[in-house]
């Protein structure tokens, strides 16, 4: 983890060993942004109307950067990072049916990247098998 970010007060130094633990709290913490739940969990106990709360959403963005975003294993958290960069979306999240909706909307997506991913390999193994048979002779 040769690309941990540094410190991002000026001057201060951190050890090895803190930059790692920020790391992983902060990947942690940006992967649980994908989960509408979650984030209509902080909407309702007002994290969203703190500043520097807020800000530390915007210091996050960060994490769209190549160097960082390979460590994700949820990649729509960055998507959602985005919209909470925008207040009308995080006030609206503190409506319990609007995290609902989000939540569907992303299993029916889920759903159908499976469906589709699922036909996309079958097709393609269908077309391996082609050309790996030998051709048929005609009987003459």
């Amino acid at each position: 983890m040769a690309s941990i970010r540094q410190s991002a007060v000026p001057g201060s130094q951190e050890s090895e060993e803190q930059q790692r633990i920020r790391f992983q709290t902060e990947l942690e913490f940006v992967q649980c942004l994908a989960n509408p739940n979650y984030l209509n969990f902080l909407a309702q106990r007002g994290y969203f109307k703190d500043p520097t709360f807020v800000n530390y959403l915007k210091y996050l963005q960060y994490w769209k950067e190549p160097k960082y975003a390979k460590y994700l294993k949820y990649p729509q958290c960055l998507f959602f990072l985005e919209l909470l960069q925008y207040e009308h979306f995080r006030k609206e999240l503190v409506n319990a049916q609007c995290a609902k909706f989000i939540d569907d909307q992303q299993l029916l997506h889920w759903q159908h990247y499976q469906r589709k991913r699922l036909t996309l390999l079958q097709e393609e193994m269908a077309s391996q098998r082609a050309l790996q048979q030998p051709p048929k002779e005609k009987p003459g």
